[in-house]
């Protein structure tokens, strides 16, 4: 996870940056004293450190256009940044790069609830999306484990889903449009208050393009009428490829749940002593969830529980009340902090096809025993997008380097099965030099050409995606 050397010019003309900065921006708006920098030096990823040349606080589109303006103007790099919740590194700064965190952006600009959609500014935190339609009966679908925090403009750059992906999708599937602006100031609009815009999908480019082509400040989002009940399951087994087997069951029957959740022993533990959400101790558990009015409800759990029972499950137990259907999710979405209290671990995001998950599962544990570390698995299992949690020391010697390369098996072996490396949480400097694992450098090279577009100069979250040596050797034949 090398970044590339900094730029000694730029470094030196520290002063000069800063100052043409604060002539565009507030005072407070503008951070560039050592201690406070290292405040943004990385986000969730905090395994990769490097605090940046200093940061910026935008409040509007026109102050962002104007930033990346005296930017582009002294070829000065720039490193976007939403709530800073990215697992992949996505906002980890370059020494001689500039934040632009979107923090201060959290405006609701319109809402519309007829055309049932809202238009935010990207620095808005994913929940109070949806908080701000709940007394209408609305709701924004995509619900990221860290959708307290994080920020609509990482959701966008990442293409974020989260436990309910199976039924509404992931971002991509509720976004309509952005306001984006490009590296030399530009300000674009793409999309719209309307699905399946005219003209090229460039909405379709934009979203999971990891800030790599420009940056969002507004978006118009999807909404949807809340259903009118819910209510999960949940269903316990002895071993993970049962388990596995079950989600692939449930899915072939037809059947389409809100979400398919799952959970191994070593998460159920952590989780159940953080949270009290009366989890059943089992080696494998699924949180099935289903939605509509209550016969449709209950038809649904029907047919989940025959295919369950069919494979012998340790424990069959459907929630009661309301407070212990949300006591069950707020158990599932702290899973990842619940874990983070009692050791380090490295959160991956692989995503394979569901028939693969028991084969999958199985080989996860093969490589936890060969590289001598625990592997905590708790993943969207509705989707196939895994997040397998390897849990290292990191004071230990050895162990990170260890860590790193598991998950790089992890990772392969996803794309060796028929999926992909990222799911939700993007390339970015985790698994840039996985790249080649599942992209030709063809491949590679036609998606670097859609950068060379946006941002001729690469002057947008540098050392990002791409292995280095490859968008190294693009730069210099393009030049």
């Amino acid at each position: 996870m090398d970044l590339p050397e900094p730029d000694t010019l730029i470094l030196s003309r520290k002063a000069e940056i800063v100052a043409r900065l604060r002539g565009i921006l507030p005072g407070d708006a503008v951070i560039d004293a050592e201690e406070e920098v290292r405040a943004y030096e990385c986000d969730a990823l905090t395994a990769c450190r490097c605090p940046p040349l200093c940061v910026v606080l935008p409040s509007t589109t026109d102050q962002v256009a104007a930033v990346l303006r005296a930017c582009h103007d002294m070829r000065v790099p720039v490193v976007p940044r939403g709530s800073g919740t990215s697992l992949a590194g996505g906002a980890l700064p370059t020494a001689d790069s500039v934040v632009l965190g979107v923090a201060r952006m959290t405006e609701v600009l319109e809402i519309n609830y007829d055309d049932r959609f809202i238009r935010v500014q990207a620095g808005r935190a994913n929940l109070s999306v949806s908080g701000a339609v709940e007394e209408a009966g609305f709701f924004y679908a995509p619900d990221p484990s860290s959708q307290l925090a994080c920020a609509i403009a990482g959701n966008i750059a990442m293409n974020s889903g989260g436990a309910h992906c199976l039924k509404y999708g992931v971002t991509t599937n509720n976004l309509l449009g952005v306001t984006l602006v490009t590296m030399a100031g530009e300000v674009i609009s793409i999309g719209g208050a309307y699905p399946d815009a005219g003209g090229l999908d460039l909405l379709g480019v934009i979203c999971g393009s990891e800030g790599q082509l420009g940056v969002v400040t507004e978006a118009t989002l999807r909404i949807l009428p809340r259903p009118e009940g819910a209510r999960p399951v949940m269903i316990g087994f002895d071993d993970a490829e049962t388990a596995g087997q079950c989600v692939a069951n449930i899915i072939r029957s037809g059947v389409l749940p809100a979400a398919i959740e799952y959970m191994d022993r070593p998460c159920i533990e952590v989780v159940e002593a953080f949270s009290g959400a009366g989890y059943p101790m089992c080696e494998a558990l699924l949180i099935v969830e289903v939605e509509g009015s209550e016969s449709e409800i209950d038809d649904q759990f029907t047919r989940i529980t025959r295919i369950a029972r069919a494979l012998r499950p340790a424990e069959l137990r459907e929630s009661r009340s309301a407070e212990e259907s949300a006591l069950i999710w707020m158990g599932r979405k702290s899973a990842f902090g619940a874990m983070g209290r009692i050791n380090d671990y490295m959160c991956l995001d692989g995503t394979v096809p569901v028939s693969e998950l028991p084969r999958t599962l199985r080989r996860i544990g093969e490589l936890s025993a060969e590289y001598g570390l625990k592997v905590a698995n708790v993943f969207h299992a509705g989707d196939g997008n895994m997040h397998p949690l390897i849990l290292f020391d990191a004071n230990a010697p050895g162990q990170l380097e260890t860590c790193e390369a598991l998950g790089a098996e992890i990772l392969k072996l996803c794309v060796e099965v028929g999926g992909c490396l990222t799911g939700e949480h993007g390339v970015g400097v985790e698994k840039r030099d996985l790249m080649g694992a599942q992209f030709t450098d063809a491949d590679m090279g036609a998606q670097m050409r859609v950068k060379d577009v946006f941002d001729p100069a690469w002057l947008l979250n540098p050392a990002k995606v791409f292995p280095l040596d490859k968008s190294r050797a693009h730069r210099l034949a393009a030049e």
